[in-house]
């Protein structure tokens, strides 16, 4: 019985919350899209805090989809 449990949860791989980030990173790709091509003064504050995150995210990203998903 607990060897039927561990393959069924072994089976699942992808969770609801894989395309909450997914969109999170697209949202924050956005954000600093338009912060570089904000034209009068750029606020680099900004634009250093939402590379960073950026970045996180699609490491994050990269482990879920190709060692999560793709085992």
């Amino acid at each position: 019985m607990f060897l039927a449990e561990e393959s069924t949860a072994a089976v699942v791989r992808f969770h609801g919350f894989d395309i909450f980030m997914l969109l999170f990173t697209l949202i924050i790709f956005i954000a600093f899209v338009r912060l570089l091509m904000a034209r009068p003064r750029k606020n680099l504050f900004a634009i250093g805090f939402t590379a960073v995150s950026l970045i996180l995210f699609l490491v994050v990203d990269y482990i879920m989809i190709f060692k999560v998903w793709m085992g």
